[in-house]
């Protein structure tokens, strides 16, 4: 369930525009709130607050009220601010401990602190603690106050709740409005003389750091302010990687497919592909997978203490370091922050604090809320020999920052030179780009097309959901099927790539249809007055990436909601789904989403529920399944064999099913919790997994309230031989309700 506030002045544009909006409305899962950017929506006390409410089997949403006088029960059941980054951030104390040192250290005089992006107002309190404006001091300030900016209602209600819990609501003032909204003698008293803030991404900029604090000195800062933070410097290395390059390399990889299926054929190849951006990933995951091809260089410096420019470029020339192909740069950024540069937080790779000739300060403990960031070479990437110059040019604009990669002046990464494809080009993500490329997927699909085609003579076909792989499979290996793709999420696009890659594919687009519109489930008029024969999905929605496993069962409402249009053979693929599961060892993972009780001396137990708090819970109470890749998880040690919980039946209607499995511990070691994913059965000999051991999928986790010692340890936590895991599955809402048992 998504939630927004709606006000006469629209949406604000930090987060979302009029268009926008719109387009959420049409299609709401292809809104997904981006980390904690949510901070600087814009909205007053007396708005009415409304959450968009997504049906995950249908795909249809309605805007539903929640007024301030509803019970718990009448609003929804998961933690409002549960999918945001704010309690893997809270939960970092290597961060915490920075900011309070930092703002001890800045802040030893009675002074007016703006506090943009307060979330808890952890920072806020730091602040006015400094200055002697909590209860607990021993002195106290009059000059000195705090102004706390914070535009998302939620964290803004959650906030105060905090600064009661700690004596500080009288001592810190609260406005509820985007900081680009504050005016000096309405919403304060005067500019401030310090600002402390922490907006910012694993790219850096991508929350709005440089308008923010544009604004922020142009209006509501006097001259020369002191900052906690004082500077940001952004850091890259060239890097090569095979894994990288799936990532991106579709036109490459799926050459070596042999099948026919062209997804990027030549003159289009810019039709498919991912967005031109750097993309967040834990790479220490991917640490042995790295062949290091430069030292770390630095890029651009960030003052916060002065008005930061919109755009700027700048080249870097470095050396190679070995012989090898870049296939991305990696980046990170070092925190400065304080003016004497003594306390610094660092978001590098572990290995850079292992190379002799490169130090960076601030290196701290695992957390998910700021990673590293990938930029991918085009294509194939570009070769280097040890010793060779290489010129990496770098520009950033107010919220991103691009590269481009040269072995000379005239020499630059160049990639392809494709007709633009305009407003039809299709973006994928790095992981469904890889899964198009993946050799081993490609034959699995094309196998059971093909085998189910045998079956059926001239089929009326349906794809049901936006896979780009089987319509064009399907028209490639038949030259008398006739396919309807409903491309739910693509829409419009879809139709223009299969139209743009026809040619190339030896299909006609009189035998390929995409249903313009679907306002009702399809009748026999929308088929041709023809029963369908073959009913297929990988299944994948665009835009539904980032949901738990089960959201995907989507297919079988699909299947469902068209039964009235199936033949009474009609082969189903995938005909079946097996809810799988395995106990893990997570120890990073639960660390970052554990209880918050006291963070930098202030308590934070009040925002447990909202946030989605998943370890240290009281008995009665559990904590959400996230959905998250494995592989991108920490540290982690499988503690079990995979077991199967229940199956679903795709061959017949949607159902409500259970299923029960005792998972035995096999390894010793501490449990944080177990994995569930879906292995999806293409027909009766194909399955497809989509389990820890694969990067390309994310699968659900489920942490416990407290860490059970499996095996043999010789701790004080009771030893444990197994759990037993109940799952039951909801097919009116599509939740999957799990609960368990340990012996």
């Amino acid at each position: 369930m998504l939630s927004l506030f709606l006000e006469p002045r629209l949406l604000p544009n930090r987060l979302l525009s009029l268009c926008s909006l719109f387009t959420i409305l049409k299609n709401p899962s292809s809104f997904q709130f981006k980390s904690r950017a949510v901070r600087n929506m814009s909205s007053d006390s007396a708005q009415r607050m409304f959450q968009l409410k997504l049906d995950p089997l249908t795909g249809n949403s309605e805007w539903v009220v929640i007024e301030e006088n509803q019970t718990p029960e009448e609003k929804t059941k998961e933690p409002l601010l549960a999918t945001t980054s704010y309690l893997d951030m809270l939960n970092d104390s290597h961060r915490n401990r920075a900011f309070r040192q930092a703002i001890d250290k800045t802040i030893t005089k009675p002074c007016h602190v703006l506090d943009i992006g307060a979330g808890t107002g952890l920072l806020s309190m730091m602040a006015a603690r400094a200055m002697g404006l909590d209860d607990s001091s021993t002195s106290y300030c009059p000059k000195g106050k705090v102004t706390a900016c914070e535009s998302y209602l939620p964290m803004v209600k959650l906030m105060r709740k905090v600064l009661r819990a700690n004596g500080m609501d009288k001592k810190v003032r609260v406005i509820n409005k985007r900081s680009d909204e504050l005016e000096v003698g309405i919403d304060m008293s005067s500019r401030a003389d310090v600002l402390v803030s922490e907006i910012l991404d694993s790219e850096l900029l991508g929350e709005g750091l440089i308008p923010t604090l544009q604004h922020a000195h142009d209006n509501l800062l006097v001259e020369n302010p002191q900052t906690v933070p004082y500077r940001a410097t952004t850091y890259g290395q060239l890097v090569e990687s095979p894994y990288l390059r799936k990532l991106h390399d579709l036109i490459n990889n799926e050459a070596k497919a042999l099948d026919g299926i062209y997804l990027v054929p030549n003159g289009v190849h810019s039709i498919l592909q991912i967005k031109e951006q750097q993309f967040a990933m834990h790479c220490d995951a991917m640490k042995e997978e790295f062949k290091l091809l430069s030292e770390p260089f630095k890029v651009f410096d960030f003052e916060f203490w002065k008005r930061p420019e919109s755009n700027r470029k700048t080249e870097v020339c470095i050396k190679a370091t070995n012989d090898g192909t870049i296939h991305a740069i990696v980046s990170w950024w070092l925190l400065q922050l304080d003016n004497e540069g003594t306390i610094f937080y660092c978001t590098g790779p572990k290995w850079i604090s292992d190379q002799s000739k490169s130090f960076f300060p601030g290196m701290g403990n695992w957390c998910d809320h700021w990673k590293q960031c990938i930029w991918f070479l085009p294509e194939k990437g570009m070769t280097v020999c040890k010793h060779q110059e290489v010129f990496v040019g770098a520009r950033h604009t107010k919220t991103s920052i691009s590269y481009r990669v040269k072995t000379s002046l005239e020499k630059e990464d160049g990639g392809h030179c494709d007709p633009s494809p305009g407003d039809n080009q299709i973006f994928l993500t790095p992981e469904q780009i890889a899964i198009y490329g993946d050799c081993n997927w490609r034959l699995s699909m094309f196998n059971v097309i093909k085998n189910a085609l045998k079956q059926k003579v001239s089929p009326m076909c349906i794809v049901v959901d936006d896979s780009l792989f089987l319509p064009i499979a399907i028209a490639s290996l038949s030259k008398s099927a006739h396919v309807i793709a409903l491309f739910p999420g693509l829409r419009e696009k879809g139709t223009h790539y299969l139209q743009a890659v026809a040619s190339s594919n030896l299909y006609s687009m009189d035998r390929l249809e995409v249903l313009r519109t679907r306002n009702q489930q399809l009748t026999m008029e929308d088929t041709h007055q023809t029963k369908v024969g073959l009913f297929v999905g990988e299944p994948f929605y665009y835009g539904n990436e980032n949901v738990l496993p089960w959201r995907n069962l989507r297919f079988w409402k699909e299947r469902t909601m068209l039964d009235s249009v199936l033949s009474k053979d009609v082969l189903i693929v995938p005909c079946k789904g097996i809810l799988r599961a395995c106990a893990m060892s997570l120890p990073d993972f639960w660390r970052s989403h554990r209880c918050l009780q006291e963070i930098e001396g202030f308590d934070h137990s009040v925002a447990n529920s909202t946030l989605g708090a998943c370890g240290d819970l009281p008995a009665d109470e559990e904590g959400p399944c996230l959905p998250f890749p494995i592989w991108q998880c920490g540290e982690s040690k499988r503690l079990s064999d995979t077991v199967s919980i229940m199956e679903f039946d795709f061959l017949k209607p949607i159902s409500s099913c259970a299923g029960t499995a005792q998972v035995e511990f096999t390894e010793s070691g501490i449990c944080h919790g177990f994995v569930l994913w879906i292995d999806w059965m293409m027909d009766s000999s194909t399955e497809l997994s989509t389990g820890p051991d694969k990067r390309y999928w994310k699968q659900a986790v489920k942490l416990l309230n407290k860490p059970v010692a499996a095996g043999s340890q010789g701790l004080t936590l009771a030893d444990c031989s197994s759990i037993e895991i109940k799952a039951s599955f909801d097919p009116s809402s599509g939740d999957l309700n799990i609960k368990y048992v340990f012996f």
